[in-house]
């Protein structure tokens, strides 16, 4: 019998990656197409969306080249997606009114204030608190800040969604306007218990409900593409999540209380609670894990704003290294009794503690820290988020994590895993597997075609074991440290 292929994509914050695998679950070929992050003076974040569009043929055909496999093998592909960042286009032109807005993006704050009253109906109904992060925010904003744009919305003429949403009507050439439950839980517009976009959040945000996508299970069928072309025959597209939540099936965190973070621009730290949801009142979220063969699994969900970014903005704005790599060496040569913190709320803080006001901080330099230091409270900062993210979940779900699943470019920074396995004091998992969301959706997909099955993930379930090593001493004491900072920069 002659191979099979899946075409995975992770379309993400910094670009899109295609992963090209085989019947036994194993990448044969990747590529990653980079597109702009256009920022303004006033903070605003966006994405080109045509230009993702076109990054995602341009990265598809690029694996299919370096794989040289026969295009008739590939049976269907299936695509993860940055959550939250949402676009609206003319369903006339298939063009968009206006540039996707990026999740980190905070200009929506000012409709969340205007909301305040009603915060609590939101977050009982959509099992998200009120926030700009979110995408109905981010969609009211363009329906009351771009000209034209509300006449076509109220005329019928706009759809709206989230990366995976836009990606699929490109690939389907206009023919199918469609999400999944993971990526509808995550725009504050769907109820988590009926899983349908509710009426009366709708009517508080003015977002017309025909503008939205139909909510589908994260395998079903979301239509054929042939690529313009690159495949003879149209393939199905079966699989459609959000990127952090494909990371978490790969990982085979399939049952209550199993937990993972993925490090990406942002982290995304998720619990998994079974078949029932749970509203926090620790500043966690509510969400849908995926709806896969037909049944749902809910988590809880918390995003931080920055880590890996804050990698980045030490190499490319403070010029403090050349290279992410460098900072894993830099951060153990540091000096260990050096107590400086970075709060990197540059862009306001999220979960579990949501100021959307506040702004980034080092905290507690002395003359003797230097560049090895700032490097090490960059790197730490990332743990301290996680950790504060992790002790809200235990507090709501009254469990204590066994250990954590870890994913994502940054778990390769050595530095990093162990100091968040000290802090965690738990064991911390870094798969072989460098890519899990691509991976997650393979499985998805694999299994949905009956290429794949448990076995398949099993099989490939390598990781290595970060345990902690740090006193209660001093864990306590970095702590007690972070905290100090954190409560500077939200109590100004």
């Amino acid at each position: 019998m002659e191979k099979r292929y899946i075409v995975s994509i992770d379309q993400s914050t910094q670009g899109t990656k295609a992963m090209l695998f085989d019947e036994q679950g194993k990448c044969i070929a990747n590529e990653v197409v980079a597109h702009r992050q256009i920022i303004d003076r006033r903070g605003y974040i966006e994405h080109d969306g045509m230009e993702i569009a076109k990054n995602v043929h341009l990265a598809v055909r690029a694996i299919l080249e370096k794989s040289g496999v026969d295009r008739s093998r590939i049976v269907a592909m299936g695509l993860a997606n940055q959550r939250e960042s949402v676009i609206i286009w003319d369903r006339v032109t298939g063009r968009p009114v206006y540039n996707s807005i990026v999740w980190q993006c905070n200009r929506a704050k000012d409709i969340c204030d205007r909301l305040a009253d009603v915060a609590d109906y939101i977050q009982s109904t959509t099992g998200l608190r009120l926030s700009p992060f979110f995408s109905g925010p981010k969609i009211a904003w363009v329906l009351e800040n771009v000209p034209g744009v509300r006449q076509k919305a109220e005329q019928g003429r706009l759809c709206c969604g989230t990366m995976d949403s836009w990606v699929i009507y490109n690939l389907t050439k206009g023919s199918s306007h469609k999400t999944d439950y993971s990526n509808a839980s995550r725009m504050m517009l769907m109820n988590i218990r009926t899983g349908t976009w509710d009426d009366g959040v709708c009517s508080l945000l003015g977002i017309p409900k025909s503008m939205l996508p139909e909510i589908c299970d994260s395998d079903a069928s979301f239509g054929f593409t042939d690529m313009d072309g690159l495949f003879e025959k149209p393939i199905p597209i079966r699989c459609a999540i959000g990127d952090s939540h494909a990371s978490l099936f790969g990982q085979g965190c399939y049952e209550k209380g199993m937990c993972m973070t993925g490090y990406g621009t942002g982290s995304c730290v998720m619990m998994n609670l079974g078949d029932t949801p749970i509203i926090s009142k620790h500043g966690v979220l509510t969400s849908i894990a995926w709806k896969i063969d037909g049944h749902v699994r809910y988590i809880f969900d918390g995003v931080i704003n920055y880590s890996g970014a804050v990698i980045t903005w030490i190499c490319k704005d403070l010029g403090l290294v050349s290279s992410p790599q460098e900072t894993c060496s830099l951060a153990e040569q540091a000096n260990k009794e050096d107590r400086t913190y970075l709060v990197p709320a540059f862009s306001g803080i999220g979960a579990p503690h949501w100021k959307n006001e506040s702004n980034a901080m080092f905290y507690g330099m002395s003359r003797l820290t230097g560049k090895a230091e700032l490097v090490k409270a960059c790197l730490e900062s990332i743990a301290y988020q996680v950790s504060d993210v992790v002790s809200a979940m235990s507090l709501d779900a009254q469990v204590a994590i066994p250990f954590m699943k870890a994913a994502g470019g940054p778990v390769k920074n050595r530095y990093l895993m162990q100091f968040q396995s000290d802090i965690l004091n738990c064991p911390v998992h870094v798969p072989d597997h460098e890519e899990m969301t691509c991976f997650g959706v393979a499985m998805i997909v694999g299994q949905a075609l009956g290429l794949y099955d448990d076995r398949t993930r099993e099989a490939l379930d390598i990781y290595h074991e970060y345990q902690p090593t740090m006193s209660s001493e001093g864990r306590n004491r970095c702590i007690e440290g972070w905290n100090r900072a954190l409560r500077c920069v939200l109590e100004n």
